[in-house]
Formats: C-alpha cells, structure tokens, sequence
C-alpha cells in the first residue's frame, strides 16, 4: 500500500524555520522524483520545489527560493523540506507528492500537514 505521511508542521512565528518530513512506503522511492506543494486558505494549490531521484536537480519556485531547502534520505524513503526565514504568508497545508521518472502519469501524493506562521 502506497503511503506518503508528512509530519513536522505546526505554529512558528514570523522568521522562524520548521522543518516538514515526508516519510513514503509502497513504492520504490529512488525511483521518483520528490516534490512539495502548499494550499493556503483562499488559494489554489502551488509547487513550492522538487528534488530529483538521486538528490540532485533541486528547483524551486521563486516565492520560496533563498529561504527553503529540499532534502532526501533514499536509505530512511524521506524527503525533507527546511523553511526558514517563514512569513505569514507561507502560512498552508504543505504536502509531498512522488512522481515515478519517466512515467509522469504515475504519481502518489501526501494528505499534508500544516504550518501556521503567525505571532
């Protein structure tokens, strides 16, 4: 059974960092390209970055670009993303998403978790 669980979101004041999890399983993770995606209230879903199969080829979008950071451990199937210098605009439900390489059709997403900027 495919699952992607994220964890780690929460409450932080304007210009704190939290550091989101995703923890994936049913799947052959190193065979996917990782990416992270936010909804904010009101808003349509946006792509924050990804993070290609092996770790490199990182993007972001520019709203985030400087101050979050796409990660991975093939060998624990997770992908981090680190936010720093948060805004409360940052403020949505984040959430992972795998997308099999070469097979863009093939694709499994997380049922998110959420950060909350605000003091």
């Amino acid at each position: 059974q495919v699952q992607l669980v994220e964890s780690g979101g929460g409450l932080v004041q304007p210009g704190g960092s939290l550091r989101l999890s995703c923890a994936a399983s049913g799947f052959t993770f190193g065979s996917y390209v990782m990416s992270w995606h936010r909804q904010g209230p009101g808003k349509e879903r946006e792509f924050i970055g990804s993070i290609g199969s092996t770790g490199g080829g990182t993007n972001y979008a520019d709203s985030v670009k400087g101050r979050f950071a796409i990660s991975r451990d093939n060998a624990k199937n997770t992908v981090y993303l680190q936010m720093n210098s948060l805004k409360p605009d940052d403020t949505a439900v984040y959430s992972c998403k795998a997308t099999r390489v070469g097979y863009s059709a093939i694709s499994y997403w997380g049922k998110g978790t959420l950060v909350t900027v605000s003091s």
